[in-house]
């Protein structure tokens, strides 16, 4: 309803895991260069944890579009399967229909596996919400890792999952299937008030605006606080805030209508736990490289889209909290965010050196 009144040609904040709105910010391009690092190099299993509303499924979705057509991936969203459904979405995929028990299910697969590698080809099978899998399953998947030859897997499979998938694999029946684990990957939320401006003004680019400064500094600052840098309260908040905007003919939105929509949305942050932005240093890593020229080209002309607006200045608003000097995703430069427990931590020329 106000597509029109904010001069947007799409809904910028929607709730969906929409490939379309993926933002490339620092932390967000670790995750998807060390995915692509992984599927390129034949890593075999590979687990994504992440908390609930981070952007694990739209980046698997982001990836799914943009792999190479000499990939064949088998995408799985809803993991409470039993052994034989589990198979039946797996050989849906890779086209295999004459079987009657498990026994010749396998004899086949492994035949159909291996003749894609002589050929080149990948198998990938990605499976999102993995945490909800039973332990039969998980070992079913384990034993799938067997397809493979000397020096190559013929199968790579991806395991998405909230942060309870981590403890799950630290259970002692399924100690076999952690040691087969060969990347990690952590999807966590913005770390700070300078990711959560950008993420915020490139959907707003991405939906069509000439102006996307639509929020205020201040705004900004408290959407952080309240949404705790998740990217789907982010959009929640976002979302409500432009329909009250609207309803009241407002076209910048303040700090004030931010806590209103919190406040509605029971999203609030306590007084004792309020979120300090700090200053980062500026010797942040750079971005990895992932798996197409189309998809690289991608990669990095998004990350340079926001610095194309200047932002407007709002000098009777001053920055709440621990926001930099409203300038953050504008000035080009990478903020490093060392307080994160990331397991991988990727150089770009240690990426690039495989393509």
């Amino acid at each position: 309803m106000y597509k029109e009144f904010f001069g947007l040609e799409d809904i910028p904040f929607t709730l969906t895991p929409d490939p379309r709105f993926i933002v490339f910010t620092p932390s967000y391009n670790e995750v998807l260069a060390s995915l692509y690092y992984g599927l390129e190099n034949a890593k075999g299993l590979i687990v994504l944890t992440g908390e609930v509303g981070t952007g694990k499924t739209t980046a698997l979705r982001w990836i799914l579009r943009r792999l190479d057509s000499s990939v064949l991936a088998a995408y799985i969203f809803n993991p409470r399967l039993s052994i034989d459904e589990f198979y039946h979405n797996v050989t849906q995929t890779l086209g295999i229909k004459d079987w009657t028990n498990k026994a010749e299910l396998l004899t086949e697969m492994g035949r159909v596996l291996e003749a894609r590698h002589a050929r080149g080809l990948r198998t990938v099978l990605i499976i999102d919400e993995a945490h909800e899998l039973s332990d039969y399953v998980l070992e079913e998947i384990r034993l799938l890792l067997n397809f493979e030859s000397d020096n190559a897997k013929h199968l790579q499979i991806v395991l998405t999952g909230q942060p309870e998938l981590r403890e799950k694999l630290n259970q002692p029946n399924l100690r076999q299937l952690k040691q087969r684990v060969a990347l990690r990957c952590n999807m966590h939320p913005f770390p700070n008030v300078d990711e959560v401006e950008r993420y915020i003004t490139e959907r707003l680019l991405i939906a069509g605006s000439d102006q996307p400064n639509i929020f205020t500094p201040g705004a900004i600052d408290f959407i952080f606080q309240c949404s705790e840098g998740i990217p789907r309260q982010i959009n929640n908040i976002c979302d409500n805030a432009l329909i009250s905007s609207y309803a009241a003919g407002e076209q910048i939105i303040g700090r004030q209508l931010i806590e209103e929509v919190a406040d509605n949305l029971d999203l609030l942050p306590r007084k004792d736990a309020l979120i300090a932005s700090e200053k980062t240093p500026e010797n942040a890593p750079p971005a990895g490289r992932i798996l197409t020229a189309e998809a690289r080209e991608e990669l990095w002309k998004n990350q340079n889209r926001v610095e194309q607006k200047s932002p407007k200045k709002f000098p009777s608003e001053s920055p709440g909290n621990g926001y930099v000097n409203g300038n953050g995703g504008s000035n080009g430069k990478h903020h490093s965010f060392g307080d994160l427990d990331d397991e991988i931590n990727l150089e770009i020329e240690e990426v690039g050196g495989f393509y």
